[in-house]
């Protein structure tokens, strides 16, 4: 492996919502933009794509040049009218800086493939940007897996053939389920994060420890076989990015480190950054 590997993080947040502060000082950091941009410099990190959460006022949305973001649909619109939100939805998606949108399946109480998102998947197509989904476990109690589950990433998927999905969190831990429906579905990428959180004191223990759920991420990726639909992320500030990237690295061919870390984020993210 070459030593000047360049790494984008698909998936972060950066705001103040209850919890991240506490959360960012486990993972070793502050839950600020300095202490952010000086781990992307020591990690190598050239780019970050942030999924909102909150609002959809574009005024919100102002991020450094090194930070594009998706537009989130997150809990606060689980009881509002989606149509009534499309204008604002839109507004965001003729930003430059605004690469994608964010579903939030579980939180919201409601399948990925409800006529309602019917809008918002059109968008999708008419700005040729990714739908990031959150798939798996979420992060309270009072969230439903049946809407989070990665079977209903299949159905989106065949209902609109031409939207380009990111399955987010690998569906964990629903692996071998998530792993069916992106054999089964080429419109689905995948992305690796929030698989890890707070800052690994020892990290060969930790892989020893993990060793038969780290095996089972390889084996599933590797039984995949397309690299190049699956992403680096941390879901910052949940984790650290140098544990990250050692575990990552540790489950990834390092021939298809470039792929992982850099390209196919790159691409389906649409970031034109010139390729690792």
């Amino acid at each position: 492996m070459a030593d000047n590997l360049r790494v984008i993080d698909s998936h972060l947040h950066f705001c103040k919502l209850e919890g991240f502060d506490t959360i960012a000082v486990e993972a070793g950091y502050e839950n600020t933009e300095p202490s952010l941009h000086r781990a992307f410099e020591a990690n190598g990190i050239v780019h970050g794509i942030v999924m909102s959460n909150r609002s959809l006022n574009p005024a919100d949305h102002v991020y450094p040049e090194y930070l594009s973001y998706c537009i989130g649909l997150d809990s606060m619109m689980a009881n509002q009218n989606i149509q009534e939100a499309l204008p604002l939805l839109e507004a965001n998606l003729q930003r430059r800086s605004c690469c994608g949108i964010k579903l939030y399946p579980g939180y919201n109480h409601r399948y990925i493939y409800d006529a309602a998102y019917r809008p918002v998947y059109e968008l999708a197509e008419k700005y040729a940007v990714p739908v990031a989904i959150h798939t798996g476990l979420t992060a309270t109690a009072n969230a439903l897996l049946k809407y989070s589950h990665p079977f209903t990433l299949d159905e989106a998927a065949v209902m609109y053939p031409d939207v380009q999905f990111v399955m987010c969190h690998f569906g964990n831990p629903f692996l071998q389920d998530a792993i069916a429906v992106l054999e089964k579905n080429r419109n689905v990428a995948v992305d690796l994060s929030g698989l890890l959180e707070g800052k690994i004191d020892d990290v060969p223990a930790f892989m020893e420890e993990k060793k038969g759920y780290l095996s089972m991420l390889r084996d599933w990726l590797s039984y995949l076989g397309c690299y190049d639909r699956v992403m680096f992320g941390t879901d910052w500030p949940l984790a650290n990015f140098t544990d990250y990237i050692d575990i990552v690295k540790s489950i990834i061919p390092e021939r298809y480190w470039d792929d992982v870390f850099f390209n196919t984020a790159n691409r389906i993210y649409k970031l034109g950054l010139p390729e690792a």
